[in-house]
């Protein structure tokens, strides 16, 4: 006699192939979607920020990342000197400037303010 469960086998190995690219597929699109929601998103700030640091001079107003308000008196390469106060001077990372309130004038522009 021959029972029901032999009859209902796993029916081979047929489609096997098939699943284990249908399983790719939804790891690759999360990764697409992460890629275009997270990561550029995230390089793209970093880079502007970057930008934002290489061109700070003397004499523009900023915003530390700790929230210090001040006006650039000294820039080095890796450090500059933002004054805080009448003769409150402090030393911080580039790095640590969170924005530019105002920008010093130009050379130029100002001596078309002169003339």
């Amino acid at each position: 006699m021959i029972n029901i469960a032999y009859a209902m086998g796993t029916g081979g190995g047929a489609g096997q192939g098939a699943g284990g690219f249908s399983s790719l597929i939804p790891i690759v699109l999360m990764f697409v979607i992460f890629y275009f929601l997270l990561i550029r998103p995230q390089q793209k700030k970093s880079k502007e920020h970057r930008e934002m640091v290489n061109r700070l001079k003397k004499g523009d107003r900023i915003i530390t990342s700790g929230g210090l308000h001040g006006r650039i008196t000294a820039v080095s390469e890796t450090t500059m000197t933002v004054e805080i106060a009448d003769k409150v001077r402090v030393k911080i990372a580039r790095g640590n400037v969170g924005q530019v309130v105002q920008s010093s004038p130009q050379p130029q522009e100002a001596k078309k303010k002169k003339g």
